[in-house]
């Protein structure tokens, strides 16, 4: 089922900032909130995880097609940081004050959960959605779980390609989201992909998608330094920041 841009967020901890329930009213971030652009384009946005799944292992680890021919976990807990902050309220605020962003600007804006207390949805379902919505671009957030000392953000796009929007569009989508994201003064990845691009073969949620899609895996989760900006309020806001930008410069 497809989740419109008007929905409440889950409960933060007092820690960490909450996001708005009223994206039509809230303000976006000064790169991507000016004139609208795109009243009849839809995003796509997928926040990884979510907040029940940990309760949940009989759902999340049935095993599900992988679009290549294998099978892996219909989804997973995500990973944290080494005080407990999770991954999954991380994608989740990042991902709201995205839409809240691009919602200012007239695109419209499905996500592909409503909150972050329930479970699933399966990563195919949630490439699903990006297709039934016909999106223009698919974008989901993540934050990674690597050795500490390793750092920095990377890209991830469906490779080979498996029909031509996983070729040219996605992997513009891709260097787009690389490119603002550096602009913004983020770190390419240190540990894995070159440049900060990352093409995967393994992705569920990409191999199925017939939308331009692209994965930000925004910083380790284990390193000290990504975390504290991960777990920061202005952090997470500046990510959106330059998240809402990349999609609004890649809309064109």
């Amino acid at each position: 089922m497809l989740v419109g841009c008007a929905h409440d967020s889950a409960t933060a901890r007092p820690s960490k900032r909450t996001t708005s329930a009223a994206p039509e009213s809230a303000a976006g971030s000064p790169d991507a909130s000016t004139v609208p652009i795109a009243d009849d384009r839809v995003v796509v946005l997928d926040p990884g995880h979510n907040g029940g799944n940990g309760a949940h292992p009989e759902v999340i680890n049935q095993q599900v097609p992988d679009g290549r021919g294998r099978t892996k976990p219909c989804n997973t807990t995500g990973t944290s940081a080494n005080d407990g902050y999770t991954e999954h309220e991380f994608n989740w605020d990042v991902a709201t004050l995205v839409r809240d962003a691009l919602v200012a600007r007239g695109i419209r804006v499905v996500m592909t959960r409503p909150d972050d207390a329930g479970v699933g949805p399966c990563i195919g379902e949630r490439a699903a959605i990006g297709n039934s919505s016909g999106a223009a671009a698919v974008v989901s957030i993540h934050a990674d779980g690597a050795a500490a000392g390793a750092h920095g953000f990377h890209v991830a796009y469906s490779s080979p390609p498996l029909n031509p929007a996983q070729g040219e569009p996605s992997i513009r989508l891709a260097t787009t989201l690389r490119d603002t994201m550096v602009g913004f003064g983020f770190i390419t990845s240190t540990y894995i992909g070159s440049d900060g691009l990352n093409p995967r073969a393994d992705l569920a949620g990409l191999n199925f998608s017939e939308r331009p899609v692209a994965l930000v895996e925004c910083g380790n989760m284990r390193d000290p330094g990504d975390a504290a900006l991960l777990e920061s309020p202005d952090g997470r806001a500046k990510f959106a920041d330059a998240i809402a930008a990349a999609i609004v410069a890649y809309l064109g």
